[in-house]
């Protein structure tokens, strides 16, 4: 691991490079005026502004209509707020965005025409603030294709509408801060991209992996609620609450060969006493061998039958029917499940969140594995050092099995969405922490960004 270490003032989420712009304390007596409401027909749209009207949703109008016209950016209350949004505006390359888009010299104009505080010039600087902060907050919220299953579709990123972004703005108990750690992205997002502006990197190639996480940052939800991250490459687990992480956990991922995908999904309920459905590959690897060397009671002891089929209401085979060598050299599949108990891989839970990949989170027997630096051992799935733990918070209290049934399904009230994807490069306190590539997702996206480059001077 590589570490990277950010500046005071970026930590604070102010790039150090763009100059201020400083508002005249004329600004405050024009503020007293445009607090009063005033006639609608004076705030029609700019000509030329980046006001957004959207098929769905309400506009920026629309959210000062619901505040008879006051200001937002420049109450006094809110202090810089108007100059740290320019400041974000003015280095959205680092977005991989066109700063031209935000009209940053039309809003600079509009501010310094403010500072007589005449009414209908602070309403003006206020609409220009307004419709940029929409425009650039919902190009950030479009997220680029990084590879993300999204089985659940409403949890694919989407824009806000303008009014929405706009409300959760005002509602924030500091706007400055709201806009420095821009609050309607992920609380990642604001530190990496702090970092990349600062320029101050140790290798040649934290440039370019700080802009592909930044990319991946994008897909993971903004502002409020409760939601779990998985991070692959850190093999580390997040409970997040309304932007802050409440608790987290070190996890097994898949091995090289079995990666864990990037996945998008809702948790909708609980399996408890679960089987472990072994996958044929397994079988092969994990359960075969050890019965050709220790004869059939190495089954009953660990607990696994031979089922006929993969439909759900399989026939238990008699194990001595099965050509086990062929099993182990791959030449024959079968269907093996493993009964819940101490020895069964699933553990006592497993969190499902039904997807054609097979995946899920779940407790396990091995806990010796999370001692390990680097933790690599599953077939895709996610194995939990503390399952009982991240059920107590999904439920708000703990789960335990009645009686020995297997499989007995507990539903979560309301589903809680679980994000799995692949960050390496994170946040950690004064600095940023750069992971090991561990399936190579980085090396192929920066191969095929040289190759696009290389495409186009041609």
């Amino acid at each position: 691991m590589i570490r990277l270490r950010i500046k005071a003032d970026q930590r604070a989420g102010r790039p150090s490079r763009p100059a201020r712009l400083v508002l005249g304390p004329g600004v405050a007596a024009g503020l007293a005026l445009a607090l009063a409401p005033l006639p609608v027909a004076a705030a029609a749209p700019l000509e030329g502004a980046v006001l957004a009207r959207p098929a769905y949703g309400q506009s920026v109008e629309d959210f000062y209509a619901a505040r008879g016209w006051q200001p937002l950016w420049l109450r006094q209350s809110n202090g810089d707020a108007a100059t740290e949004l320019l400041m974000l505006l003015r280095t959205a390359r680092s977005d991989g965005l066109n700063p031209k888009r935000y009209r940053t010299r039309e809003i600079e104009r509009a501010l310094r025409a403010a500072w007589g505080g005449n009414p209908h010039a602070v309403r003006r600087a206020e609409l220009e603030l307004s419709s940029a902060y929409v425009a650039y907050a919902r190009d950030l919220r479009d997220a680029p294709d990084v590879g993300t299953i999204y089985v659940d579709p409403e949890l694919r990123p989407k824009a806000p509408s303008p009014r929405a972004l706009l409300e959760l703005a005002a509602a924030s108990p500091s706007l400055p801060r709201f806009v420095a750690g821009m609050g309607w992205m992920h609380p990642y997002y604001a530190e990496l991209r702090n970092a990349l502006i600062q320029g101050n990197f140790g290798e040649r190639s934290q440039p370019q992996l700080l802009q592909l996480n930044l990319e991946r940052a994008r897909s993971l939800p903004g502002g409020l609620g409760r939601y779990v991250v998985v991070n692959i490459a850190q093999q580390r687990l997040f409970m997040m609450e309304n932007g802050q992480v409440v608790d987290s956990m070190r996890v097994v991922v898949g091995k090289p060969v079995q990666p864990t995908p990037m996945m998008a999904a809702l948790i909708r309920f609980t399996s408890l006493n679960p089987y472990w459905n072994v996958p044929p590959d397994l079988a092969a690897e994990r359960v075969a061998p050890f019965v050709l060397k220790e004869g059939l009671g190495f089954l009953r002891s660990r607990g696994y039958q031979v089922l006929s089929d993969w439909s759900d209401n399989p026939k238990v085979v008699n194990p001595s029917t099965v050509d086990w060598r062929a099993v182990a050299e791959g030449r024959t599949e079968i269907r093996v499940r493993q009964l819940p108990g101490p020895s069964n891989s699933m553990g006592a839970m497993k969190f499902m969140f039904p997807n054609a990949q097979g995946i899920y989170l779940h407790d396990t027997p091995s806990t010796e594995l999370f001692n390990e630096a680097s933790r690599m051992f599953s077939g895709g799935c996610v194995r939990l050092e503390a399952a009982p733990r991240l059920a107590t918070w999904l439920y708000g209290k703990p789960l335990r099995a009645k009686g020995a049934k297997p499989e007995q399904a507990v539903p979560l009230p309301q589903p809680v969405p679980v994000y799995l994807t692949y960050l390496t490069a994170v946040p950690s306190g004064s600095e940023v922490a750069f992971y090991q590539d561990i399936y190579g997702r980085d090396a192929q996206r920066l191969a095929q960004r040289r190759g696009g480059r290389e495409v186009a001077a041609r």
